[in-house]
């Protein structure tokens, strides 16, 4: 019998398929957020451990907390070629997370953890759509830490470091072309795995009111090792699909970020800012299943991705009325890394354009209440996942506010 491919499954481990030219999710801090989610030159609170550990040290406060919640919103469409017939998937509401804390014990040195949820995903075809061989649903959580160290000389130059540790799950079914007694055969993945990399920064205030930044945020090499396979088929093929373990890798591309911000006005009222991002996507190129008893229907496949590296260009501005009232706008262009013959239903990759606003309350001095609000549009793309000739047109939308607290003292 002709050896299965399982086609793709795990790039939805790291995937908000909705969300991003590729599978990276940016909601890590709301006035970041609001900004065009710009933040590797600047120095708000304790949210600098993760846009740029350079900056920490420049925060005034001795202690500085932040913590914050998004709600994606998703809607994605697909039109398959040469068919009247159009799919949606249903999007559960994801709730991306963040909290920073960050000490001085020191007027130059700081300290600090940052605790996140950039990747993490819910999203169901039905189990009956036209693609799903490919994907029907999937489930994936993922948490990373990042104790931080920052130290800052002459109140000019901050440099900083921090080690990362990834952790993440995924829970994934597909169908197999295998007809049985209850329709076609099914596949569950389930598995978790966790990884280190590392942050680092350095941030340069050369002159009054302007701050430059530079951040590196590595590789991490994710290897689920045993996840748990479950096939569900025909009792005549059980000895070729048996349940099983299956090891397999996906890299979470590194990051090089470049940033500048300008504070200007009377006393400092104005701000604004631009980074720019340059995801290294090349380094998934491939992707490998391993399975741990092989057969002549299941053992170990290599699936191209060849991803491209891309540059994400953000703008922000900032606008503080008085101690009360802070107001915020931004946008960027996210590309895709995903080629036309390579595009699928587990990350229908588009070209999207991001555009942000927010504002933060301080009602007593040192507190703020911070919202977001973002809205990306996905243009609207045709391709084809050519190993599968699976071919058709995406569109998406994603709406999330948000909301969080930061507190300095």
């Amino acid at each position: 019998m002709r050896r299965i491919t399982i086609l793709l499954l795990f790039i939805g481990i790291t995937v908000s398929t909705s969300f991003g030219g590729g599978y990276q999710v940016g909601l890590h801090s709301m006035r970041n957020i609001g900004m065009g989610l710009i933040g590797t030159s600047l120095t708000y609170d304790a949210s600098s451990l993760f846009y740029n550990p350079g900056g920490a040290a420049f925060v005034k406060e001795t202690w500085s907390f932040s913590g914050g919640v998004s709600f994606l919103m998703a809607r994605t469409t697909f039109q398959p070629k040469d068919v009247m017939e159009q799919f949606k998937f249903e999007h559960k509401i994801n709730m991306p997370l963040y909290f920073y804390a960050a000490f001085k014990p020191t007027k130059n040195l700081s300290v600090g953890l940052a605790v996140n949820t950039p990747y993490g995903n819910g999203l169901s075809w039905g189990k009956e759509w036209i693609g799903k061989y490919l994907i029907q649903d999937i489930t994936f959580r993922a948490f990373t830490f990042q104790p931080t160290v920052s130290y800052k000389f002459k109140d000019i130059i901050g440099i900083g470091v921090g080690l990362v540790y990834s952790y993440g799950s995924v829970d994934l079914n597909k169908a197999i072309p295998l007809q049985g007694s209850n329709g076609d055969g099914t596949l569950n993945i389930q598995g978790s795995t966790g990884n280190f990399g590392f942050n680092a920064g350095i941030m340069v205030k050369p002159v009054k009111g302007l701050s430059l930044g530079i951040d590196y945020r590595s590789k991490i090499e994710m290897k689920v090792k045993g996840a748990d396979a479950t096939f569900t088929v025909p009792t005549s093929l059980s000895a070729q699909f048996p349940n099983n373990k299956v090891d397999v890798m996906l890299p979470l591309p590194a990051n090089l970020d470049f940033g500048a911000s300008y504070e200007f006005g009377k006393n400092n009222q104005w701000m604004i800012g631009l980074n720019l991002c340059y995801v290294f996507w090349n380094t998934y190129d491939s992707l490998v299943f391993d399975f741990e008893t092989k057969t002549s229907a299941v053992g170990r496949t290599a699936n191209p991705t060849l991803y491209e590296n891309k540059l994400i260009p953000r703008i922000g501005a900032q606008y503080r009325m008085n101690d009360l009232l802070t107001f915020r706008i931004g946008g960027y262009y996210d590309p895709s890394p995903v080629k036309d013959d390579y595009l699928n239903p587990q990350t229908p990759s588009l070209d999207q354009i991001g555009l942000t606003c927010g504002l933060s309350i301080q009602p007593v001095k040192g507190l703020s209440i911070d919202a977001a609000f973002l809205y990306i549009m996905g243009l609207e793309r045709s391709g084809t996942y050519s190993p599968d000739n699976f071919a058709g047109t995406y569109s998406n939308a994603v709406f999330t506010p948000g909301i969080g607290l930061t507190y300095n003292f």
